[in-house]
């Protein structure tokens, strides 16, 4: 019997190697360099003229393994749930402009033979970094494409050597009121918490982003380290992580702690699998008109399936 959740696997050639980003942004420079000489005497660039060259420019031919054209810069940094702080998504670039990501630790323990903390310095130069390109899709029916740069969360954890009894693993974002104020907000039971199953934090596909476009994590979208499980609706993938601790039991989620009628412990997307305000059937990918139907896993299937041969994943949603 044919997999129904089959899709196409990801090659080697979807991890896309920085000067393709860069290239562009790179020529445009030079150019100006070349013609501009003149032109800058007369009219010299302010500082806020140069923070602009130096963004990331978006390239047109940077697509995922189904063809799908990645997000520009500006749609992914701009367009963001960080409700730490705030709800609005227009907003949570500005409001996160001076938040601190250096210096930056994360404390791996708990079931564990190798308990660790380490430095985002130590995470970059430690683990081989690399470029993915992953979809992205949100439970609220929205979704984009985007070039993450960072390491495999399995490896990551293969250098901490959990132990036999340890089943699950629960992440934990910086908890800093002062420069977050959506935290303020006690609605929430802050600090946002996260899980996955050891065996789904072993796939292939569970990521540890440390940068896009070829470029530093920004805060607006995790910096600097976050967890991006693509075929796992967006608020799964935590943000700003600090720590990481395995354990024997399923850990409590907060999204799953204020509505667990709403949003499961296991969050796979799955377009038969509504939300109960509204449909999981189909998607606005941002920066499009029309709307795309969803794929089950995101279009991971072909990965990630067989972890829950034998579940029924309308009650384990």
């Amino acid at each position: 019997m044919s997999n129904p959740f089959k899709s196409i696997p990801i090659r080697s050639s979807e991890i896309t190697p920085k000067d393709a980003y860069l290239s562009r942004r790179d020529f445009m420079k030079a150019a100006s360099l070349a013609s501009g000489a003149a032109l800058l005497a007369a009219c010299a660039p302010t500082a806020a003229d140069d923070s602009q060259n130096d963004k990331p420019v978006p390239t047109s031919n940077a697509t995922d393994e189904l063809g799908n054209v990645v997000n520009t810069y500006e749609d992914i940094t701009n367009y963001n749930n960080y409700y730490e702080f705030t709800t609005d998504k227009s907003s949570v670039a500005k409001l996160a402009r001076n938040f601190t990501t250096s210096p930056w630790t994360v404390e791996v323990s708990g079931l564990v033979n190798n308990p660790k903390t380490f430095g985002i310095e130590d995470l970059l130069k430690d683990f081989q970094q690399e470029e993915r390109i992953y979809r992205l899709r949100c439970v609220e029916a929205w979704s984009m494409v985007i070039p993450w740069t960072g390491f495999s969360l399995a490896s990551l954890l293969k250098a901490v050597e959990p132990t036999s009894d340890a089943k699950y693993i629960r992440f934990e974002t910086i908890f800093r009121p002062e420069e977050m104020p959506g935290l303020k907000n006690r609605a929430y039971p802050w600090p946002y918490q996260e899980g996955l199953r050891l065996d789904e934090a072993m796939n292939e596909l569970a990521f540890l982003a440390t940068g896009m476009y070829g470029e530093p994590n920004v805060p607006q979208n995790g910096a600097p380290i976050r967890l991006v499980v693509p075929w796992k609706y967006g608020f799964k993938s935590i943000k700003s992580i600090v720590k990481i601790e395995l354990v024997a039991e399923e850990p409590s989620t907060l999204w799953s702690a204020i509505q667990s009628n709403e949003y499961g412990f296991y969050a796979n997307v799955n377009p038969t699998v509504d939300h109960p305000r509204w449909s999981q059937g189909s998607e606005r990918r941002i920066g499009e008109l029309n709307r795309r139907e969803t794929l089950m896993f995101n279009g991971y299937g072909e990965q990630v399936a067989y972890l829950y041969d034998g579940m029924d994943l309308s009650k384990n949603f």
